[in-house]
């Protein structure tokens, strides 16, 4: 049998298993930008004769104000798993048991029944990966590995630092330096956290997102990032690496939701049971270069990604690591107080 038959055969079959009447239409897709591999999506349009879009965001909280406003014609939507529950609660997101789908039996046993989707009822895994540090080690020849790089920056990096904006991973962060734990409500601690990070700011170029490009021009010197990127980084610029910090680290995932106000629910559900292949899962990695969450991905990933110390956390940071998770609502607002000053 021909890929083509093949193919077809395997589309008919999930469309069985799932009672979908039709694999042709569109499917609109609202995610994070840089995110998507191009030939993961050209194989998903040619295998069920879906046209995709993709529409950016920069932030969860853009993500998140975007849907809360309705009427996005998005299908799809990728938040990170500290926000989730937020979307569940505030019904932005269908309940479409991807534990039931064809292909959930290839989710990894550890994000298989997460605590910020309990039994997968919204979700499927896009992406994790850990915060961290990324230095130009030709400019900073010191230890790397910790958070002193945004908070107490040596002086050969003072005015060429940048922190990327996402308000729960700085929060995180600067709660670690000082001795705290995520979500930490202490007002004591708070306080600490607060006065280290107006410390620090004059010390900073930029607040951006934009870190692989400034980066690689050398317009940074050092920025918080995620590990992806950081890879990213490495790869053109080898006197760029990624540093975990001693303080603590956070580990984060983004997973693939439907949209309560979805119109193309067949199709999301036919893309949702195609990311948790392993191939498409490792096509998807390739390109934005972070794990997947998917078993017997690894095998298809490529080798620049087998064995990189961004990508393969060290089993020391791992025991000490603490993952994502939805702050109380009154911790939330005490950061946004912060956060507020801190833009100012």
């Amino acid at each position: 049998m021909n890929w083509k038959s093949t193919a077809a055969a395997t589309a008919l079959a999930l469309l069985a298993s799932t009672s979908l009447a039709s694999a042709d239409g569109v499917l609109n897709i609202f995610n994070w930008g840089n995110y998507t591999s191009p030939d993961m999506i050209k194989k998903f349009e040619q295998q069920y004769n879906v046209k995709v879009t993709i529409t950016d965001y920069d932030s969860n909280d853009t993500a998140l104000a975007k849907v809360r406003q309705g009427g996005t014609g998005f299908d799809i939507a990728v938040p990170s798993q500290n926000y989730l529950p937020i979307w569940i609660q505030e019904g932005l997101v269908q309940e479409v048991d991807p534990s039931k789908m064809e292909n959930f039996k290839n989710v990894a046993k550890e994000w298989a029944d997460p605590p910020f989707d309990p039994g997968r009822k919204y979700s499927v895994p896009w992406a994790w990966g850990t915060v961290g540090v990324v230095v130009n080690t030709d400019v900073y020849k010191g230890d790397i590995n910790t958070w002193g790089i945004i908070f107490n920056t040596p002086d050969e990096l003072k005015g060429k630092v940048n922190v990327v904006p996402e308000m729960s991973d700085v929060m995180a962060a600067a709660l670690h330096y000082v001795g705290g734990k995520q979500c930490d409500g202490d007002k004591a601690l708070l306080k600490k956290a607060r006065d280290v990070l107006v410390a620090a700011k004059p010390n900073w170029i930029a607040m951006e997102y934009n870190t692989i490009e400034k980066m690689g021009a050398g317009d940074f010197k050092a920025t918080s990032d995620w590990n992806g990127s950081a890879l990213r980084q490495r790869l053109a610029h080898p006197q760029i690496h990624y540093g975990y910090p001693k303080e603590g680290v956070v580990v984060w995932s983004d997973n693939v939701v439907v949209l309560k106000e979805a119109k193309n629910i067949d199709n999301a559900k036919l893309f949702l049971n195609f990311l948790m292949d392993p191939q498409n899962a490792a096509m998807n990695s390739a390109f934005h270069r972070y794990a997947n969450g998917i078993s017997g991905s690894d095998k298809y990933m490529p080798d620049d990604m087998k064995g990189a110390p961004e990508v393969v956390v060290p089993d020391e940071v791992m025991k000490t690591a603490e993952y994502s998770r939805t702050c109380p609502p009154d911790v939330q607002e005490l950061y946004t107080k912060i956060w507020t000053e801190l833009q100012k």
